[in-house]
């Protein structure tokens, strides 16, 4: 087979501690057809200097446009038949090139390759961090196959299909990845495949990690209003109903208090249920980090639920009233476009 030069792009913003790694793994790979570009977006820290010094590339932006606007860049500043974007708090294995580029030469109707991440946090060793990247993992690994959900963190896409998709909608900064995973799938298969690896620098402190799962959950709302159903390869309907079940607990505390001991039971139910919708993520916990990281793990996950059922209900009030907010993914269902 043929050897198709493969374009790295990294964005990234503020990302010093550890892009220096990141780099390191891309110049680790086993593939030997590699051209490397890290588009800086307006960092504030020494990112430049960090990725200059590893001697790549490097287009620092004048303003900070988010990470889709960064990988268009990336994309046309580069020539090869292959992209491959690499969040700069990712370490690939060193085979991960090589084997996306087997997958799409060995399946021409495959349009995208998306890697799965491993459980262990890349540097920040926290609970949180712990917490956040066997949750990501599992939440991945779950849903290996052909999905409609994108991983841009390692993610490579064949120059024709990004071309006829078109570019990531620079206007979305945290929820692009839905968006153009959408798009990519109405035309190509969208592979998310554990043969492709790497480490990730989780959120490790709580307050970022559920303020960012919030905006998350309510900038997805009109996505999901339009699209009818949700992204297959990460997010679930029994997840959702978890979601659901664990924030309904939270006042169905107050029933035992009003009505008597008795109605314990409708928290403690709901609570149970939580776990039952996703039981396989807190049996991976126990086998991986043992019953004290199952309890921590178990306690970080109900707020999770908590606060993305929180971003779900802003997000729903924000589409009834705001016509913006419900055109916020127009140009992902146009109006002759069938889902």
């Amino acid at each position: 087979m043929s050897t198709p030069l493969v374009s790295v792009i990294v964005p990234s913003y503020n990302y010093a501690d550890s892009l220096a790694v990141c780099l390191q793994a891309i110049a680790d790979q086993t593939y030997p057809a590699i051209e490397v570009l890290v588009v800086d977006d307006r960092s504030t820290d020494d990112s430049v200097a960090v990725a200059e010094a590893q001697g790549v590339r490097v287009i620092a932006l004048a303003d900070n446009g988010g990470c889709g606007r960064a990988r268009n860049i990336g994309v046309a500043s580069t020539s090869g038949e292959i992209l491959f974007f690499v969040d700069a708090d990712v370490a690939m294995a060193p085979d991960a090139v090589a084997e996306a580029v087997a997958i799409l030469q060995a399946e021409p109707g495959v349009g995208a390759v998306c890697g799965i991440e491993d459980p262990e946090p890349l540097l920040h060793d926290t609970a949180v961090a712990r917490y956040r990247g066997l949750q990501y993992h599992h939440w991945s690994a779950s849903g290996e196959g052909n999905v409609t959900f994108l991983f841009p963190a390692m993610c490579a896409i064949r120059r024709r299909v990004y071309q006829e998709v078109g570019p990531f909608n620079p206007a979305l900064k945290q929820t692009e990845e839905v968006d153009y995973g959408y798009r990519l799938s109405r035309r190509h298969q969208l592979r998310l495949t554990s043969r492709v690896r790497g480490r990730h620098d989780h959120d490790h402190q709580l307050v970022p990690l559920l303020r960012k799962l919030f905006h998350r959950a309510r900038l997805r709302i009109p996505l999901y209003a339009r699209a009818r159903r949700f992204a297959t390869g990460f997010e679930t309907a029994s997840r959702a109903w978890g979601s659901l079940a664990a924030a309904a607990a939270v006042p169905a505390v107050a029933l035992p208090v009003l009505l008597g001991p008795l109605w314990s039971v409708v928290p403690v139910g709901l609570f149970v249920a939580s776990l039952a919708a996703d039981w396989s993520m807190y049996a991976l916990a126990h086998r991986l980090r043992g019953v004290r990281f199952l309890a921590f793990f178990v306690a970080v996950h109900f707020l999770v639920n908590v606060t993305i059922t929180a971003g779900v209900a802003v997000g729903t009030l924000q589409w009834l009233v705001s016509r913006p907010f419900r055109q916020l993914y127009d140009s992902t269902f146009p109006a002759e476009a069938t889902v």
